[in-house]
């Protein structure tokens, strides 16, 4: 409490925060910041950029290679429920009821 109390007049206090934004600890620190922020929106915006372009690519481009991924997608989903050791799902119905 006495510390947040402590704190709270340090950084209510004027010269003392003008002190500390001059000083090359903070001023790095900001450096530092300002660059991560711009690195991360120069990135998003290349990504926005190339999935744009992949989009606004061949007619239809966009479309097959979700369709392909889909059809994949399915094929190894049933071969590895095929290949899989064990009875297959759903074969034991009724396993807690009595007949």
């Amino acid at each position: 409490m006495v510390l947040r109390q402590l704190l709270s007049a340090l950084l209510h206090n004027a010269q003392l925060v003008e002190r500390l934004s001059e000083s090359r600890p903070i001023r790095r620190a900001a450096q530092l910041t300002a660059f991560a922020l711009l690195q991360a929106q120069l990135r998003g915006q290349d990504a926005a950029r190339r999935l744009r372009d992949l989009a606004a690519g061949p007619a239809g481009s966009l479309g097959r290679r979700a369709a392909r991924f889909n059809d994949t997608f399915k094929q190894e989903l049933r071969r590895g429920l095929r290949d899989r050791p064990g009875p297959p799902p759903g074969s034991q119905r009724n396993s807690g009821q009595s007949p």
